[in-house]
């Protein structure tokens, strides 16, 4: 039986992990940290339970079919809430719920800009068509040909899925309230850039937000890694908790071990009552040997760490060149209150969207006045918290390769957003805060190796769409491979688990068609 060591147990790692193993291949899996999950960990500390990173479960459908390619369904593992309303968002004068049902959703939009009802109905329409194109025909492509796209579909709808007008000119087109654009734009920051670089063709994360609807796991996004990992493990996928790889040994262009050391900084924990490291006895050092290697782990990281420069497909120039997505600076609290004026997900708008994302983009730097994001699960499932308390997760965008992110400025940050969120919610927490706890720049760098501290991958520009990502094959090692944010299709939860399964084909297809 072939074998394939899998470096880094995120989703798209786990889903790289269970299509090896579904093809038939010995597959081990690599982690650094205690539990699966990577940037999707679980922080469970004096009774709250908190996502450390993703919190929107978005396209539904993406999730349903990876568990029925193994025969299971998403009921299997969890429970699923669509969220009624979807989320609020707060601007200095105005707060808006935005509604799950479309329906409201126009009522709504018409009683700010008139004639926006009609106009919501085209634009959606034709979001739906790029959805359908977009999630059919193109996100499951492994980007190193053009000839992968020639699909008649996408040849005869090149122009209806607009792909060279960006995103800001498109929705402008729709819409002339402010307040209506950024509605419109919002779900594209998903996608790491700004709504003027990113092409139309993504209005289709419009369709997944008004018309696929915002949806909870109960227990948290967490709950979704313990389905895929649970899933993994019924295949025989072997992982190893608590290694950190070191090196990849190679011999004529081929990788042939994955060398990975104990790590004694991360503490084991339990997943659903079982402990990983206690399956696989394993000594303080271990040469894992491969028939493949997957790199799951950050891209970068894997090159220019893992591998000798004359075997990087990518130099430095190159990744100096990059558009990265934002980083995060992230704060987890809890409260011991319940609040009465907020919902899952809560966006607050209320100061210059404009002035924020030139410090993220144009000029990197600390954003004076930040927009952020909350989100409270314990609003939805109060199982994320203790009786009577309330489990809050703060989020602001901020610039990737920002230094300085010390104890002063994480605690400066949040008193201006504490600030800003009781005087839009109209509730008082400061005095009710039991637990907080802060991530950010340097913390995806230590924690991820994350390449420029970034939180998201590469921006989904134009110029860093399909086969313009690094590529899922190396270059210069016959049998190394990626998957994961930075490389095709890109960020987000959904292309991570879609990016699993495109390497994972892709190996399998060339490796019966060709002999690695």
């Amino acid at each position: 039986m072939k074998k394939v060591v899998i470096i880094g147990s995120g989703f798209a790692g786990i889903s790289a992990a269970s299509f090896m193993a579904k093809a038939g291949w010995d597959v081990t899996v690599v982690e650094k940290h205690a539990t699966p999950g990577g940037r999707a960990r679980q922080l469970l500390t004096n009774g709250f339970s908190f996502d450390m990173g993703p919190s929107w479960y978005w396209m539904p459908g993406v999730f349903e079919k990876y568990f029925n390619h193994f025969g299971k369904k998403v009921s299997d593992y969890y429970e699923l809430t669509r969220l009624s309303p979807s989320y609020k968002i707060y601007w200095e004068d105005l707060n808006m719920d935005i509604p799950a049902d479309f329906n409201e959703l126009k009522i709504l939009f018409e009683s700010i800009e008139k004639g926006s009802a009609a106009r919501l109905d085209k634009f959606m329409h034709e979001a739906a068509y790029k959805y359908k194109v977009g999630i059919e025909k193109l996100v499951y492509k492994p980007g190193r040909s053009l000839t992968e796209f020639m699909d008649w579909d996408i040849i005869k709808g090149i122009f209806k899925l607009d792909v060279f007008t960006s995103m800001k000119k498109h929705v402008a087109k729709y819409f002339k309230h402010p307040k209506l654009q950024q509605v419109m734009e919002f779900p594209v920051l998903f996608l790491g850039a700004l709504p003027k670089d990113i092409p139309a063709l993504y209005s289709l994360m419009n369709y997944a937000d008004i018309k696929l609807g915002t949806w909870f796991p109960k227990g948290g996004m967490y709950s979704v890694v313990k389905a895929m990992y649970n899933l993994a493990e019924e295949l025989g996928v072997k992982f190893y908790f608590n290694h950190d790889v070191t090196n990849i040994t190679l011999e004529n262009s081929r990788a042939t071990h994955v060398i990975a050391k104990m790590t004694t900084n991360h503490q084991p924990q339990n997943i659903d009552n079982k402990s990983p490291n206690t399956q696989y006895p394993i000594p303080n050092s271990i040469a894992f040997k491969a028939d493949v290697v997957i790199g799951a782990a950050d891209y970068h990281f894997i090159e220019n760490t893992l591998l000798p420069v004359k075997y990087q497909s990518y130099k430095k120039k190159y990744w100096d060149k990059r558009v990265m997505a934002p980083s995060c600076l992230l704060y987890y609290i809890g409260i011991n209150k319940k609040l009465k004026n907020i919902l899952h997900h809560s966006l607050f708008f209320d100061v210059s969207f404009d002035v924020h994302g030139k410090q993220i983009y144009a000029d990197p730097q600390w954003p004076a006045e930040p927009l952020f994001y909350v989100s409270a699960t314990s609003v939805t499932d109060s199982d994320t918290a203790p009786e009577g308390h309330e489990n809050l997760f703060f989020l602001i965008p901020v610039a990737s390769s920002l230094e300085g992110d010390t104890e002063i400025l994480k605690d400066d940050y949040f008193k201006k957003i504490l600030d800003r969120f009781e005087k839009l919610t109209g509730e008082t927490i400061r005095n009710n805060i039991v637990y907080k706890s802060s991530f950010s720049v340097s913390d995806f760098i230590s924690e991820y190796n994350s390449f420029k501290g970034n939180a998201y991958g590469l921006a989904n520009t134009l110029m860093q769409t399909a086969l313009l990502k690094p590529g899922i094959r190396s270059k210069k090692i016959k049998n190394l491979y990626y998957t994961g944010q930075l490389t095709v299709p890109g960020p987000g939860v959904p292309p991570s688990l879609i990016s699993g399964e495109v390497v994972a084909k892709e190996i399998v297809n060339f490796f019966y068609n060709k002999q690695v």
